[in-house]
């Protein structure tokens, strides 16, 4: 494995702001760190929405995983001239998902859910208990069969509703030659370092990823997993790469 890191390459957009964490991280130990999404989403168009004979209005409630499931929800809605009723509800992943929903309607508690602990089970617990209700589940093409198995043992009538897609962004070999960490964020971006770069051999290249199913990918590839998040001293992608760097590098004078 490389004993001095000099270039990260992070698998998502820029932050645009100063005050991200990997910019303190960057800072700390004097390393490179890029920001270059291996994905993108690409919006699925009314036109293209219509052959899986979807009926959003036959639902009343949506179970979001995603701010972007969120978005492109309400996008399709706007475009297939849907009116939403006051009355749908709303079970979120997460209380920041939930709150995402500001963004198009007046938030009503009583209407939103979502569990305390974030986890894919509690979240079916809390569908599971409005069993009457008929639920919509908007996602990406490319999508972790884990919340569809859960509803489905749990006997949850739910329809799955394709609204965008996950698409691998395009890139050269050499584009990410020389790069000394690479850490991805979905099983996609391992399907797109693949794609674009079928000869890639890791060496000394370290690799890390957030989520089980993306180091799942990365084993399943034959490739070497270095960095995985969570983990117990590291709930977050950047609080395990900084674990890591402590490991195999010194901070600058100065920066604790």
């Amino acid at each position: 494995m490389a004993s001095h890191i000099k270039k990260v390459l992070v698998s998502q957009p820029d932050p645009k702001t100063e005050k991200s964490p990997y910019h303190d991280i960057a800072e700390k130990y004097g390393v490179e760190i890029v920001f270059r999404p291996f994905i993108r989403i690409d919006p699925v168009s009314a036109k293209e929405f219509r052959p899986q004979k979807v009926n959003i209005l036959d639902h009343t409630a949506v179970i979001f995983t995603a701010k972007t499931a969120i978005d492109h929800f309400f996008r399709l809605c706007e475009e297939l001239r849907v009116q939403i009723s006051e009355e749908m509800k709303y079970f979120c992943i997460t209380e920041s998902v939930a709150v995402y929903l500001q963004k198009y309607i007046i938030f009503r508690k009583r209407k939103i859910f979502y569990p305390a602990s974030s986890r894919i089970e509690d979240l079916v617990t809390s569908v599971h208990k409005h069993n009457k209700e008929r639920y919509l589940v908007p996602l990406s093409d490319i999508h972790k069969e884990d919340l569809l198995k859960l509803l489905d043992g749990k006997k949850v009538k739910y329809t799955k509703a394709i609204m965008y897609r996950t698409v691998s962004n395009e890139f050269t070999p050499e584009e990410i030659s020389g790069y000394n960490i690479l850490l991805f964020f979905s099983p996609a971006g391992i399907a797109s370092l693949l794609k674009n770069s079928p000869n890639f051999e890791q060496n000394d290249v370290v690799i890390g990823t957030f989520g089980p199913t993306t180091a799942k990918a990365v084993r399943e590839a034959g490739l070497r997993l270095d960095i995985e998040a969570p983990n117990p001293q590291a709930t977050s992608m950047v609080a395990a790469l900084e674990q890591y760097l402590k490991t195999v590098m010194k901070p600058l004078r100065g920066k604790k």
